[in-house]
């Protein structure tokens, strides 16, 4: 929010606690100066848990069960008992999965009473060739549901990035979301603020739901999404400072940190491919055998040995991941090198998930040599390596092998993998 401020963007009164004490001494302050002044009654507060998940007024906190992520509260003091029940928590949501988000920080806002609820975006759109303002007088719900139900209602403004968004459009995009008078005034402030910020700052997406007229006549963006360009983080970083680690999958951290090409799915066969083409088919292969990814990994065709290690070590530590294909068609990338880093992973941190290997292309005969060196060698005894050069039957055998691994580990037993 504290970004929103910097471009003239108006939002409610927040700040920030990351202890239950610090909350409830910022929401004192709010009412101390509510009161002070406009001399009316004691404000009420608004607590959210601060963790980057939709669904938190319906979520709960694994470790204690409290109920909701979104509280409404009284005084100070209840606003403290709340974020102490929130903090240090794990707030599981239909977007988190089971695993939920830890919930390090609380926002504490004030209450206001909404009147309407608008719902306004700004992304990067191909087909227009820029950015699209997309809104619609309907807000506070989903924009797919919206979207379904009421399809005239939404309203779609390319916008000329070399020309920028004039008054003129600005004003015909804000009235087409049914603001008017003093509001289309503070609509249009938002809005502009919402654009400047997009470009200026390298977003891709920025999603305001809902944009408010409160019953005192304001006008206040109340939720937002931002995504920012990640090539951009050398110009960006400000912003890119901000970045929550303990909000992001460990194993994507992992990645970035080594420079890797790195998503975290939930399946169980890690894959380990070279390009992004080659990564995207040997996903869906293994899905056409009926297994499922654990991650998608694209090592480029530029990864040295310490890189190959790196991304071996993360889908060692992956729980999910019971076994690996490694598909690599050599090009730029070298086979040999590969098989090095596997080799040197194996040794250095006792890598011992099994391994379904293909190899194609550069060095491949190399590869093998490095391989059958160390066949017998008592040092990697913990290797667990089938190689197969049809691409095919390799994702068949990475099926067959998660589903070995996996009923063994249901039984409770342990099983070594080897070629006959």
């Amino acid at each position: 929010m504290k970004i929103m401020k910097d471009f003239n963007i108006t939002t409610p009164k927040f700040a920030v606690a990351a202890t239950a004490k610090e909350a409830e001494e910022e929401a004192k302050a709010f009412q101390a100066h509510e009161v002070a002044n406009a001399g009316g009654e004691p404000v009420d507060f608004v607590v959210k848990a601060q963790v980057l998940a939709g669904g938190r007024g319906l979520g709960f906190f694994r470790e204690n069960g409290y109920q909701g992520g979104v509280q409404v509260c009284e005084s100070p003091r209840e606003v403290g008992i709340v974020a102490d029940k929130m903090l240090g928590k794990t707030l599981v949501t239909k977007q988190t999965g089971k695993e939920g988000k830890k919930c390090n920080k609380v926002l504490v806002t004030e209450r206001f009473f909404i009147r309407k609820e608008k719902y306004v975006a700004i992304l990067m759109d191909r087909s227009a060739g820029g950015p699209i303002l997309i809104g619609s007088a309907r807000g506070g719900t989903s924009i797919e549901d919206i979207a379904h139900k009421y399809p005239e209602s939404i309203h779609k403004m390319p916008i000329d990035i070399n020309k920028g968004l004039s008054e003129e459009r600005l004003r015909e995009f804000a009235g087409l979301l049914g603001f008017s008078g003093d509001r289309l005034d503070a609509a249009c402030q938002c809005i502009r603020g919402l654009y400047e910020l997009f470009v200026n700052k390298d977003c891709t997406q920025i999603e305001v739901n809902p944009l408010v007229e409160t019953h005192d006549g304001r006008v206040l963006v109340c939720d937002a999404k931002l995504n920012f360009d990640d090539n951009a983080a050398f110009r960006q970083k400000d912003v890119f400072a901000q970045r929550d680690y303990s909000q992001e999958d460990p194993r994507e951290v992992a990645a970035d940190a080594a420079d890797l090409n790195y998503i975290g799915l939930d399946g169980s066969i890690g894959c380990m491919v070279n390009g992004a083409g080659l990564a995207m088919a040997t996903m869906d292969i293994i899905h056409l055998h009926g297994g499922s990814p654990a991650n998608f990994l694209d090592v480029g065709g530029g990864a040295d040995q310490h890189q190959i290690i790196e991304a071996l070590k993360i889908i060692q530590q992956d729980k999910r991941a019971n076994c690996v294909l490694v598909n690599i068609f050599g090009g730029i990338m070298r086979c040999d090198v590969i098989a090095k880093g596997l080799v040197a992973a194996a040794k250095e941190v006792g890598f011992d998930k099994p391994v379904v290997l293909r190899l194609e292309g550069t060095n491949k005969e190399a590869a093998k040599e490095v391989l059958k060196a160390i066949r017998t060698d008592p040092a990697y005894a913990s290797l667990q390596l089938l190689q197969e050069d049809d691409f095919d039957k390799a994702a068949r055998l990475a099926v067959k092998v998660a589903s070995v691994v996996d009923a063994a580990a249901k039984a409770d037993l342990k099983v070594h993998i080897s070629a006959p």
